[in-house]
């Protein structure tokens, strides 16, 4: 594909992992048509971006039928003030667990507890919402089932690992920290700069992975460290109440813009005070739409699901990041 342009990105080649296409998905807009220059994708299909000659604007396409637009904003970077982190791969290696979860579900839909999940599922149940994660297992593997079916194993094995986990019995080494993530840390406390964490995971499973992983790094109690911490909301179901977030997680761009502008009092005026890392496709696209400076880091499957071209920066450790700020 060669150097391309693209308005409020810049020039991208095909290390992006970009692809060209002549619609958008939900046939809206065509090349060469209403102003439209060129219509990219993400290689995960998650994301397009509409370009036209002064602008860009961005589609998520969404696999349970809530899909929206969201124009893309150029990035002007100041002076770092704050920093976004993903949770899961970014500062708690915990990914291989969770996509055992779904595996484990998925053994529960087929009443088969030798089902395994292959290599090219990966892009495709890490780093979105339970929700998606689900929806694409079943429409690969179980289109007969329901997806109220699949949360409530989902659920039911999660509360149980979580349950063995607290009591010392659960998974070894399910949740493990990120190499170099406590010294990266302290630094940015060192440097007076505020930190929020920002994850796709429902509080039920998100926080006792940072609660674990701040043990494991003798950091006391991550609510007291953090300056805001934004999850996905909790489980709703039967008899419970639950909290939005399930339809509006990465790659959609509210998790991060709710973190830095009500979480950590930013306004959208001085987002370029504000970079964004994450490891995973979906989370680094989320934080470019929300405006911010995004930073790749390696271990995830940022390259893997062609969406290197949503990084301002990629790097493979946190002290390249460091050299960053």
């Amino acid at each position: 594909m060669g150097e391309y342009l693209i308005p409020g990105f810049g020039k991208l080649d095909e290390k992006s992992g970009f692809i060209n296409q002549l619609v958008c998905s939900d046939g809206q807009f065509c090349t060469g048509k209403d102003g439209v220059n060129a219509i990219y994708r993400t290689g995960d299909k998650k994301v397009e971006l509409i370009c036209f000659a002064d602008r860009t604007i961005a589609y998520i396409n969404s696999s349970v039928g809530y899909s929206a637009y969201y124009p893309v904003y150029p990035i002007a970077r100041e002076k770092t003030k704050a920093v976004l982190m993903d949770l899961d791969g970014t500062t708690v290696k915990s990914e291989e667990f969770w996509i055992w979860i779904i595996e484990k579900t998925v053994q529960s839909l087929l009443e088969n507890p030798k089902f395994s999940l292959s290599d090219s599922d990966i892009p495709f149940v890490s780093g979105h919402s339970v929700t998606e994660h689900l929806k694409y297992c079943i429409d690969k593997y179980c289109p007969d089932k329901l997806i109220e079916k699949a949360r409530e194993f989902y659920f039911y094995h999660t509360n149980l690992e979580m349950k063995n986990i607290m009591e010392g019995k659960g998974r070894p080494n399910a949740f493990v920290p990120t190499p170099g993530a406590k010294e990266f840390l302290l630094r940015l406390k060192e440097k007076n700069m505020k930190i929020g964490l920002v994850t796709s995971g429902l509080y039920e499973k998100a926080y006792p992975e940072i609660l674990s992983a701040f043990q494991t790094m003798g950091m006391g109690d991550p609510k007291e460290f953090y300056d805001s911490i934004i999850t996905a909301g909790t489980a709703l179901g039967k008899g419970r109440t639950g909290t939005m977030g399930e339809l509006e997680a990465k790659p959609h761009p509210w998790l991060y813009a709710e973190t830095a502008n009500i979480g950590l009092g930013i306004p959208f005026g001085q987002r370029g005070q504000v970079i964004g890392i994450e490891d995973s496709g979906a989370g680094v696209s989320s934080i470019r739409l929300a405006g911010y400076y995004t930073v790749g880091i390696g271990g995830g499957n940022i390259k893997q699901s062609g969406t290197l071209g949503m990084c301002n920066s990629y790097c493979e450790t946190f002290d390249e990041i460091l050299e960053l700020l």
